[in-house]
């Protein structure tokens, strides 16, 4: 295997990580959380020092869950730990390997992770710490990235795990998958939590990678998860389905030398039909019951993308009245920009780039790039090349993707280049 250790062991902690803190806080009870992450953190330690002295072996995830394994055994019999800590009594010595193999097995795993998306949702838990709590414990987000999802800073982060990790331990909060009306409250914080995680893979905030599928396939697999167990909830069912829509669009986002494919000039035949059928398939399911989520929005959003034939026969009016119904749920500023941009494909990218200034004169985006970066690529299709010049210099400190980075750096030389043609 050619892989480099470290870049391996990166990708098995975004694969694997959540699934190991899942099984392993299964099996110590949610008081000792953080003995599960340390446990997980060990093992990729021990990956990272074991293969890059020796070769990697041919089943690597196998390889860490086995580690996994022996480090929990070995931590059980030193500290003596029981099993079930709340209901008394150490389990025999003997019967620790057969229960951690018991609670390995793929579908064990499967379970254990929906109780513990759960855990982190419990309402005894606010949003903001339920969230930060799935994506550290469950998603394997490091604390910065964390921050940027939830457009916060690592410092209030790191407090707001440790204090979520304390309730959860000082409640005694049950490992469990909740039914009836304890369901309902904790799935809008679990939809949160698989839409954010799914994003970052999507688009990610860093790096030298746009697409991290991975992550997306971890979120879309864990939805499925949901939407299986819990098949009435049509929130779940719009979620996966606007996951679909996003991801049948993967092979035409990037070049062959990974630079961006702007979505106008993407190339449609590369979008894969057998996910976009999947996503209309659960769109259609979860329009069974009376509630409109702003996943339902969304999905029938990026549907009239997918549907279209090419970007020109866009019904950019639907999509409109479907960005203002989304304003209304959840209303924000990224909204406000996506139908800026919109404004741009009915009423010409002039009227667009005034809506733009207006947003940008109110300061809720000052740090997010795409603002100036729309008003820079506007600019450019104007042909007013000094004003896009100083808005896409603006958008550059605001991304820490490469992929971004190199985009924007592109669009600049191409003013700088329009601009030299148009003095000879």
């Amino acid at each position: 295997m050619s892989t480099h250790p470290n870049s391996l062991v990166e990708h098995l902690f975004r694969t694997t990580a959540g699934k190991m803190v899942a099984a392993l806080t299964r099996l110590f009870g949610t008081s000792h959380i953080q003995l599960a992450e340390d446990i997980v953190q060990d093992t990729l330690i021990t990956a990272i020092n074991h293969w890059s002295t020796d070769k990697v072996p041919e089943q690597p995830e196998a390889w860490l869950w086995q580690v996994a394994k022996r480090k929990a055994l070995n931590e059980m019999q030193r500290k003596k730990m029981i099993l079930r800590h709340h209901q008394g009594g150490l389990a025999p010595s003997e019967s620790y390997n057969q229960e951690i193999d018991t609670i390995f097995l793929s579908h064990e795993i499967a379970d254990s992770q929906l109780r513990m998306i759960f855990t982190c949702c419990h309402p005894s838990l606010n949003t903001a710490s339920q969230i930060a709590l799935t994506l550290k414990t469950l998603c394997g987000f490091g604390v910065k990235e964390v921050a940027r999802a939830l457009l916060s800073t690592p410092s209030t982060i790191n407090k707001r795990l440790y204090r979520a990790k304390q309730k959860i331990q000082q409640s005694e909060i049950p490992f469990i998958i909740p039914s009836g009306k304890d369901l309902e409250p904790r799935l809008d914080a679990v939809c949160l939590s698989l839409y954010l995680l799914f994003n970052e893979g999507y688009n990610a905030s860093t790096g030298n990678q746009l697409i991290q599928k991975e992550l997306c396939l971890e979120a879309m697999r864990l939805t499925k998860v949901l939407v299986d167990h819990f098949p009435e909830q049509d929130t779940l069912s719009a979620l996966l389905a606007l996951m679909c829509f996003h991801s049948a669009r993967f092979d035409a986002r990037l070049d062959d030398k990974g630079a961006i494919i702007i979505f106008e000039e993407q190339d449609r035949s590369k979008w894969n039909r057998a996910l976009i059928t999947e996503g209309i398939l659960y769109l259609n399911r979860s329009t069974r019951g009376k509630k409109l989520s702003a996943y339902h929005l969304e999905a029938g959003i990026a549907a009239e993308h997918c549907l279209a034939n090419s970007f020109a026969a866009t019904n950019w009016a639907s999509i409109k009245k479907q960005y203002q119904l989304l304003y209304r749920l959840k209303p924000n500023p990224v909204i406000s920009l996506n139908l800026a941009i919109i404004e741009s494909q009915l009423n010409g990218k002039r009227a667009s780039l005034q809506t733009l200034s207006h947003l940008a004169e109110t300061g809720e985006l000052a740090n997010y790039y795409l603002l100036p970066a729309t008003q820079g690529i506007f600019s450019f299709h104007l042909q007013e090349y000094p004003q896009a010049i100083v808005f896409l210099e603006q958008a550059l400190p605001l991304t820490h993707s490469a992929s971004e980075i190199a985009f924007i750096q592109q669009k600049i030389q191409e003013c700088r280049v329009a601009m030299q043609g148009d003095r000879e």
